[in-house]
């Protein structure tokens, strides 16, 4: 073991060691987790349960990690050195990095189930990697008394944003999932031996000269701790409200949930360092940032939607930088480091589970978004140049804005008209502005320009209205728009719809959307008499607003496969949609992930088979794999058709097809459908479906039925590998701007 000399000799190369220790021990953290996510999608399932479960995991085994090394600081440093280096050796038995091959049983609950798997299959790991951050920074300040060990924690998530974008962009696209696990080990192998030099430089003993040097730091008080735990938990959970409102309410682009984490991850990299001059300015521009783009996404507001999405990454970086900085200056000396880790590390979880867990629970829409920007304004320390309020101000200044707010929601004289309406909330601005000064104040303004700005009416919709649903999916709202013949009711998720029924007398039973009579469904639903006889078995993946109901015909089979309860619920109430209880009212809906209710389906039980499960732009990849589109083929028997609706803004999911098709000796047709001005008015919309079939007088009858329809070849893209449950990349698929 080294000796106080020893270190002293080895200054110079001692830091270095320690900050890609730091390093590479979050960046195997953050690789693993999307890699241990998509090896459990095949087994799992989609459903929120299971991600909401292996989340808690997650954050409890990072809270293990963070409890161990606080733990450990009561030992001397050469036993610290020799407890952690035994772990990793307990921990490599693990190795390499996989699920257990444990299948879930069939009445399983996910809420015990999963995290049962994940904490036998990789638990060890992830608790032993996770305790790197504070562990190394606590012995760095061992050995380098003088210096700061906060910096090294810049590292840390420098190391964790690195992870984070390597998977998708570098792993995922090259690599199958049992090489991205050899790589993994040989990355742990790495992390053992810079580990091991770290505990080489540590000191056999705290020196005099060491206990000299680090002055004696009083233990916090609770209010301390739970002042840190708030301050972390805000830009812990800000990732998640801003990533549900870009996701849903924005663009459902594929990847761009990597945005806000690294954002979030990159603010301590600014915030957590000796020259805090960027963070200083973050942490003055932070109250004006709350005014313009925190106030328009708290409200719900949609303007432009990059605009509102640069507004919502914007709030995440500069709000995540001002408030971690705070922490920082908060921070306390060397000898309570990994107490302060730990308090973060609950904030961590704190928010996470407000926004994961209790929000969904608890609320029809997004408020836990306003009430995070709140929380911000309330827990930064004011501005020092800003003027201090006098007590009539703090008093007249909230209430003058909350006025102006009514008057601009139209609860006091009615709604105002739009000439009155701008200088009304710009006057609340002004207000806001006016209060910076004054923490309490200046929130209270600000909570008036948000329920100005359409605030009040999202209230009002949860009151008064029950159009409105929220499940662990997302956020559904049934409204209506159009006039005439093309006057309808709409369910829509974001910026998706899912379902769109005609109100016109005589058209409530008229299939519309993607699943116009014209459609490469509609044409497979009206030809399936023909294709299977009368009595033709039909699934359906995706149930929507239960449009394709109405193809039903007497002495068919039917069956839904829907992954939401809520969608189920919304489907079946005639208060929203009628084509259930018009077209199918006894119709079976299975609720699950359809990759696992379809394995428990009988064989050949199925003649036709459409999966509708891609049109949302949060494309479920263990729908398309070798082995998925495999158990298809055993529900629908030789003679079977399956048809896909892969219409998509982001993603050109035709190549994945097309390769599947090749590979499995599948006869394929694509139907690319572009309704005429009639059908547009009747709100038919462009889809594309695909027909698969190892039949070829399937396939034959399928194009024959209808002569005014045509059917192309399948695009085929150059080098497109077949999806497999053991390798998939969305990134080479998604389309051009």
């Amino acid at each position: 073991m080294a000796s106080t000399a020893f270190s002293i000799e080895h200054r110079s190369w001692a830091r270095p060691v320690f900050v890609a220790t730091v390093f590479v021990g979050s960046f195997l953290l953050f690789l693993m987790q999307p890699m241990v996510a998509r090896m459990a999608l095949p087994r799992l399932g989609g459903a929120p349960a299971v991600w909401n479960s292996a989340m808690l995991v997650y954050q409890a085994l990072l809270l293990g990690g963070y409890a161990y090394a606080h733990a450990a600081g009561r030992l001397r440093p050469v036993w610290q050195g020799l407890l952690h280096l035994g772990l990793f050796a307990a921990a490599a038995l693990w190795l390499p990095l996989s699920l257990g091959q444990t299948a879930p049983p069939a009445d399983a609950s996910p809420i015990l189930w999963v995290p049962w798997l994940l904490t036998v299959s990789i638990g060890p790991l992830f608790f032993v990697v996770s305790a790197q951050a504070p562990l190394m920074q606590r012995w760095f300040a061992l050995r380098e008394p003088l210096a700061n060990p906060y910096a090294l924690y810049a590292a840390s998530n420098l190391g964790s944003f690195s992870g984070l974008i390597a998977y998708p962009l570098v792993l995922e696209p090259l690599l199958s999932l049992g090489m991205q696990s050899a790589v993994w080990s040989i990355g742990f192998a790495l992390l053992c031996g810079l580990v091991a030099s770290c505990v080489l430089l540590l000191p056999s003993g705290i020196a005099a000269s060491h206990m000299a040097a680090r002055p004696t730091v009083p233990s916090p008080t609770m209010a301390t701790r739970l002042l840190w735990i708030a301050t972390a938990a805000v830009p812990s959970g800000l990732i998640l409200a801003a990533t549900t409102h870009i996701t849903t309410d924005i663009l459902a682009i594929p990847l761009i949930w990597v945005a806000p984490l690294g954002l979030y991850l990159l603010s301590f990299t600014v915030a957590f360092v000796d020259d805090g001059r960027v963070a200083a300015m973050a942490t003055r521009a932070f109250p004006i940032v709350l005014i313009i783009a925190g106030a328009a996404a708290g409200s719900g507001v949609l303007a432009n939607l990059w605009v509102m999405m640069a507004g919502d990454l914007l709030i995440v970086f500069i709000g995540s930088v001002a408030l971690h900085h705070q922490l920082y200056r908060m921070r306390p000396g060397a000898t309570r480091l990994t107490e302060f880790y730990l308090c973060l590390s609950v904030g961590g979880v704190a928010g996470g589970v407000f926004c994961a867990l209790l929000a969904p629970a608890l609320f029809d829409w997004l408020y836990e978004y306003p009430l995070l920007i709140i929380a911000a304004a309330l827990l930064l320390a004011p501005r020092k140049d800003a003027p201090a309020l006098s007590g009539i101000q703090r008093r007249w200044v909230p209430l003058g804005a909350v006025l102006l707010s009514l008057y601009a929601g139209g609860l006091l004289i009615g709604m105002p008209p739009v000439a009155l309406m701008i200088p009304t909330l710009v006057a609340i601005a002004f207000l806001t502005c006016f209060a910076i000064g004054d923490r309490l104040t200046f929130s209270l303004c600000l909570a008036a320009l948000i329920l100005g700005l359409g605030g009040w009416g999202n209230i009002i919709r949860t009151i008064e209205h029950h159009a409105r649903t929220r499940s662990y999916f997302g956020i559904y709202t049934v409204g209506q728009n159009g006039n005439g013949v093309g006057q309808a009711r709409i369910l829509v998720h974001g910026t998706t719809t899912h379902g769109i029924q005609l109100l016109t007398p005589g058209f409530a039973t008229y299939p519309t959307s993607y699943y116009a009579r014209p459609s490469g469904i509609g044409i497979a639903m009206r030809a399936a008499p023909a294709l299977f006889g009368p009595r033709a078995r039909i699934g359906v993946v995706g149930l929507g607003a239960g449009t394709l109901a109405c193809y039903a015909q007497p002495g068919q089979d039917w069956r839904f496969y829907e992954i939401d309860p809520a969608i189920a619920r919304i489907a079946r109430n005639p208060r929203d949609f009628t084509f259930l209880s018009r077209c199918l009212p006894h119709a079976p809906i299975e609720i699950g992930d359809a990759r696992l209710t379809l394995a428990a389906a009988t064989a050949g039980s199925r003649d036709l088979l459409a999966i509708d499960a891609f049109s949302s732009d949060a494309i479920p990849m263990h729908l398309l794999t070798r082995e998925a589109i495999a158990g298809y083929a055993r529900v629908i028997g030789p003679d079977g058709l399956l048809m896909f609706h892969i219409s998509n803004k982001y993603v050109d999911l035709e190549p994945v097809l097309a390769a599947a098709s090749a590979a499995g000796g599948w006869h394929v047709a694509v139907r690319d459908y572009q309704p005429d001005a009639n059908a547009a008015a009747h709100r038919a919309a462009p889809s594309l479906w695909v027909a698969m079939t190892r039949s070829a007088p399937v396939m034959e009858r399928l194009q024959a039925s209808d002569r005014s329809a045509s059917w192309r070849a399948i695009a085929t893209r150059p080098g497109q590998a077949v999806w497999t449950d053991d390798y998939g990349s969305i990134l080479p698929l998604l389309k051009g701007p």
